[in-house]
């Protein structure tokens, strides 16, 4: 008997070393022991974390909304292209406008001066042809032609230079010789040998004129109204 008794003790005492393994109570709860006797929450499952902004944020994105945004911002910049394509067109058309109307004013500028001749080319041509048959009629027509020519080029900004009579001045008059004479004062236009012209406010040709030489000095303006005060004194 004493020795079955020993045998089922040492049964007993397997029995409980081979049991189910004891586990602290706060590592089953999910809870850690620290040093100083606290408890730190544990691992813990998968499922039990707290998702971080970035994966919330990748969780919310709108895919349908980022394609219609870039739908809207790829029909506005075609907008913008064909407006711009539109716009060079435009201004490629203008330029080429403007450019062929600057070309046809300079080719037809004197188209209105050349209408207006017209009719004196008409009577030279008419005097020429009578010129065996009335000579003093051609000169009169010829007169006539002379003076129409005069006004319609007046009419266009034509004006002659002053010459005889004048001072020499060789912005406008040209001299080709100069002559012996009392009649005029020295330095004066005596003669007119061909005609100048300004064409409105700029001198279109200098006229060629004689000037006097070794004639009586011609009076400043001062010295004349010095002569005039001395004439009413008296």
């Amino acid at each position: 008997m004493n020795g079955e008794e020993r045998e089922g003790d040492r049964s007993l005492a397997e029995e409980e070393n081979t049991g189910p393994a004891c586990v602290p109570q706060g590592e089953a709860a999910g809870f850690t022991e620290r040093a100083d006797g606290g408890e730190t929450p544990g691992e813990g499952s998968a499922a039990d974390k707290e998702a971080t902004p970035e994966e919330e944020a990748a969780g919310t994105v709108d895919v349908a909304g980022l394609e219609r945004r870039l739908a809207e911002a790829t029909a506005r910049a075609q907008d913008y292209f064909q407006r711009l394509a539109r716009m060079q067109a435009d201004f490629e058309n203008y330029r080429r406008r403007v450019n062929r109307e600057r070309e046809d004013w300079a080719r037809y500028a004197a188209q209105s001066l050349v209408a207006e001749l017209l009719p004196v080319l008409d009577n030279l041509e008419r005097a020429l042809a009578a010129k065996g048959e009335d000579p003093a009629g051609v000169i009169a027509g010829v007169e006539m032609i002379h003076r129409h020519l005069q006004e319609v080029l007046s009419r266009e900004g034509l004006t002659p230079v002053p010459t005889v009579g004048e001072p020499f001045d060789p912005a406008k008059h040209e001299a080709v010789m100069q002559v012996e004479t009392g009649d005029y004062p020295d330095n004066t236009v005596v003669e007119e040998l061909r005609r100048g012209y300004y064409y409105k406010d700029r001198l279109l040709r200098p006229a060629m004129v004689k000037v006097a030489r070794g004639g009586p000095q011609r009076e400043t303006q001062g010295e004349h109204d010095k002569t005039g005060q001395n004439g009413s004194n008296c």
